[in-house]
């Protein structure tokens, strides 16, 4: 007669693991526990662990490579909370300047609308209504991911106390003469009608005519004729023997575009003797290079092209043309004056572009606020070679001082209504800008002109560099004098001059101290294939899409398992499916054990045997994975924890003991049933940091004699025993 009995189990455990069954509840028991704030944990905590979570922008949902970062983190404040530490995971949201504004533009333009259109107040509350709407979508995403952060202590790039912090740290910049205001070169976006720093500019490989042309008695080359109408200086290094015939500051009459002009000789080693025929023209107003020659030797500049990208008056018929569209038309006038000498139809180089729309980068002269970074990137140098600030990996610490070997003034000012605004006044007469923290100068102390607001906002990466600050509400606070400087910075490698380079600068200039002890920078997350993830290619994997198919903790272990601290990483779904087959492993590991144990003496204790096979088999295990965790290798202690699991715990020792738990011999049977138990409290605590929602739910359901805490978050980790 077939056996109806159910097992001795609770009776969650008859049905395979749903993770869409558990995982709201679960994270609602941590919430409403209050141990997400490190104030509420229990038990005596002399050491902290504070991590501060990158802000994800606040404009759309989190992609794979958020979900990356809130699994890592995640991972790293578990383990440190179950080790007895006093765990601080400081959450935040990022208004995202430019980004948001170029996310919101796109919104307008399906609407018929522009920004152009509109008054800047109008403007700034449409898209803060459209980012607050989108951040507690995000929030919530973030929630699903099982991000066990104090909500509490969050924080929004736009808030008060956050704009405080960002203005103190302009004026003291000011104060300490490392800030000025100058006309200088920037890189400018004539669609988006801004400046942008270098980091935001994307450098295009093209193929594209380069022109030589007869400009007096030289040729010189270009692939831009459009900005050559300004053009009266021609630069020659001084040791170039070609040219010993002519002298510094000698004039030269000559034919050009436009008609006879008066070109000065300047000999300067920006002249390169070995680029065609070692002469140049210069334009200052659109060309870095010729900007500082012009500054060096006190020449004039003229502006040719517009901030629409369209040519000025000086063009003559040229004027108020598209620069694209001119620029055949000017070689046309060029070659029946005589004066085009080749065309190289094959002329590969590198065009600077704007990184949102790919609009060729116009360089225009504008005054801005700029940051001198050299004594700022020295100090940051200095605290890396101190063992101050520590990379996880070599490679990203040599990227880290390579760039900021080479490092250039910081252009801060934005032409954006979307930020926080520069608290600054600028003269209408002179241009002299001043700091103006309490909106009261009203005359310029340089010329006596009439000071008017700056209109502009800061680079969203000069406020979010001081996100440490901000979120331990640095000076004052009891958070700041606690927790600062924080554990360990992780995010994505791509910003590691964006954001971690600046945060480091910014935290020692303001604090002494560096604002993070260790940097982890983790790769890219890319499709099966190897792919960068884009919609054009269709082939964007979000992680709330994985999530409903697999569970949040199979998405985890995806994410985590051989995916190496710098390293870009596959999302394969097939590869989640695995550890969504792991998260109902584990539960029907559990489901054995506790059948195993529905007569188990809680007092009973191990026999040699099993006192042996711990020694052998889980001590050794508990000792590897600990180790790779504090080495920050997560990718390893998620492999191995897996192998242990299903390799070890669920096909050998499972089938070893089903004997023995029907042995005649009661004391054997009831040690087999201790270390059955012992094994299985021992794996669910190592896979919570991996793996916490199918974990808790198990645990919430375990034997109370079997468990030290009532939640697993606040567990204590294993020891070797």
């Amino acid at each position: 007669m077939e056996n109806t009995q159910k097992p001795n189990i609770p009776e969650v455990f008859l049905k395979p693991y749903d993770p869409s069954q558990h995982e709201t509840n679960i994270y609602k028991l941590w919430e409403e526990s209050g141990y997400f704030n490190p104030d509420n944990l229990p038990g005596e905590r002399d050491e902290t662990f504070t991590i501060v979570m990158p802000p994800p922008n606040a404009n759309g949902s989190l992609h794979a490579g958020h979900g990356l970062v809130i699994t890592l983190e995640d991972t790293m404040i578990r383990f440190e909370r179950m080790r007895g530490k006093k765990a601080l995971w400081i959450p935040g949201a990022d208004h995202a300047g430019f980004e948001t504004q170029v996310v919101y533009e796109k919104k307008l333009q399906k609407e018929g609308r522009s920004r152009f259109q509109m008054e800047s107040d109008d403007l700034y509350k449409e898209i803060m209504d459209f980012t607050l709407s989108n951040k507690s979508f995000m929030e919530g995403q973030i929630r699903e991911l099982g991000a066990s952060c104090d909500w509490s202590r969050s924080l929004f790039t736009l808030d008060d106390s956050v704009i405080k912090t960002v203005h103190a740290t302009f004026a003291q910049l000011e104060k300490d003469e490392l800030l000025y205001r100058g006309a200088r070169i920037v890189n400018w976006c004539p669609k988006h009608q801004t400046s942008l720093s270098n980091l935001e500019v994307n450098y295009d490989e093209r193929t594209e005519p380069f022109y030589y042309f007869q400009y007096g008695p030289f040729i010189i080359g270009t692939s831009r004729p459009e900005t050559k109408f300004g053009d009266k200086y021609v630069v020659m290094h001084p040791d170039d023997k070609r040219y010993d015939d002519y002298q510094h500051g000698q004039t030269i009459e000559l034919e050009w575009i436009n008609g006879p002009i008066t070109a000065t000789i300047i000999k300067d080693e920006a002249g390169d003797p070995e680029m065609g025929s070692g002469a140049m023209t210069i334009t200052p107003w659109h060309s870095g290079v010729d900007f500082d020659i012009s500054k060096r030797h006190d020449l004039d500049y003229e502006q040719i092209i517009d901030w629409r990208g369209k040519l000025l008056p000086i063009a003559e018929e040229f004027e108020g043309m598209n620069i694209k569209e001119a620029r055949a038309k000017i070689v046309e006038k060029l070659d029946k004056k005589g004066l085009l000498v080749k065309v190289d139809e094959k002329y590969d180089h590198s065009v600077p572009c704007c990184y949102k729309c790919n609009r060729e980068i116009e360089p225009q002269i504008r005054e801005q606020w700029f940051v001198k970074m050299r004594p700022l990137a020295d100090k940051a140098i200095e605290a890396v070679d101190a063992g101050e600030v520590k990379f996880v990996t070599n490679r990203d610490e040599r990227v880290f001082r390579d760039w900021m070997s080479k490092i250039e003034d910081w252009n801060i000012s934005r032409q954006i209504v979307w930020g926080i605004p520069i608290p600054a006044k600028v003269c209408s007469e002179c241009g002299h800008g001043q700091v103006d923290l309490d909106n009261k100068i009203t005359t310029c102390e340089k010329c006596s002109g009439k000071m008017e607001q700056d209109p502009d906002t800061f680079d969203t990466w000069f406020s979010s560099g001081q996100w440490p600050l901000a979120t331990t509400g640095y000076p004052d606070s009891d958070d700041f004098k606690e927790y600062y400087p924080t554990s360990v910075m992780e995010t994505g490698k791509d910003i590691i001059f964006f954001w971690v380079s600046r945060m480091i600068m910014l935290g020692l200039y303001r604090t002494g101290k560096a604002p993070f002890k260790k940097v982890y920078l983790n790769g890219m997350v890319r499709d099966k294939k190897g792919l960068k993830m884009s919609k054009s290619k269709g082939n964007v994997i979000s992680p709330s899409e994985i999530q409903e198919r697999f569970g949040t903790d199979a998405l985890r272990m995806g994410l985590l398992v051989n995916n190496a601290p710098g390293s870009d990483m596959n999302l394969d779904p097939d590869k989640v499916n695995a550890y969504k087959k792991f998260a109902n492993k584990v539960w029907n590991i559990t489901r054995f054990s506790l059948d195993s144990l529905s007569d188990f003496d809680y007092t009973d204790s191990l026999n040699e045997n099993d006192k042996e096979n711990i020694a052998e088999k889980l001590n050794p295990a508990v000792k590897e994975i600990t180790d790779h965790m504090t080495k920050d290798r997560f990718d390893i202690a998620s492999e191995k924890l897996y192998q242990f699991v299903w390799d070890y715990f669920a096909s050998e020792l499972i089938e070893e003991s089903k004997p023995l738990l029907d042995s005649e011999d009661a004391s054997v049977k009831a040690s087999r049933q201790a270390l059955l138990a012992e094994y299985l409290t021992t794996s669910l605590k190592m896979l919570h940091p991996f793996m916490p929602f199918v974990t808790e739910t198990i645990w919430q359901e375990l034997p109370e004699e079997l468990k030290d805490d009532d939640i697993l978050m606040i567990a204590k980790w294993p020891t070797v025993k």
